[in-house]
């Protein structure tokens, strides 16, 4: 999303499939399709609950037809876990949910375009604790088909939802590994310390 933003510089390389998503070959429209996005704060669209799941697959053409684009917005939010409660008020705004539900229905938007990688950033800080526990199931869930990345402070929810750990220190990656060998045994110090609450 930086190439919206005139006086930003990035560097480093971000490789997907062998190839810097940074390379000015790259299409930022069509990597954008590859890869969903939910925020820390649940932002669903000013739009009802079936236009917020149908608005990626219209402008990305994935849908012929209604019933195609219905059958699209159905199945990303029974994905999302949000069908039973929603089913029979579609044409409802997304804001009128609650928090935790809107969370799902943001889920929901992003898988409807089928994305390759999905990246949650905080996605249940502003949650309660049963609207969490309802994401991290979600997430279990959804890992079968989808690589999910995921930024949080939240030693606990990393050690519940991950396979994977990578630490950062201060804007370095410290270490990287199996996540239940970063917390049981670390190797870097930094790391140790961390888990075991001498800083942070």
């Amino acid at each position: 999303m930086n190439d919206t933003i005139k006086d930003c510089t990035v560097t480093g390389e971000i490789i997907i499939d062998n190839e810097n998503i940074y390379d000015k070959k790259v299409d930022p429209v069509l990597l954008r399709a590859r890869i969903g996005m939910v925020f820390q704060k649940p932002n669903p669209f000013p739009k009802s609950i079936y236009q917020n799941v149908a608005y990626g697959p219209r402008i990305h053409g994935l849908a012929r037809n209604k019933a195609e684009l219905d059958d699209i917005v159905i199945t990303s939010l029974q994905k999302a876990g949000l069908f039973n409660e929603v089913k029979d008020q579609l044409e409802h705004p997304g804001t009128s949910l609650s928090g935790g539900q809107q969370q799902r229905l943001c889920i929901a938007r992003a898988i409807s375009v089928q994305p390759e990688l999905i990246l949650m950033d905080e996605p249940c800080s502003a949650l309660d604790p049963i609207a969490t526990a309802k994401i991290e199931e979600l997430i279990d869930e959804l890992r079968q088909n989808y690589t999910i990345i995921i930024v949080t402070h939240s030693m606990q929810q990393a050690a519940r939802v991950s396979q994977r750990t990578a630490f950062f220190h201060l804007g370095s990656l410290i270490e990287v590994g199996d996540t239940n060998k970063i917390f049981v045994n670390p190797e870097h110090k930094l790391t140790q310390d961390y888990i075991t609450g001498r800083y942070g």
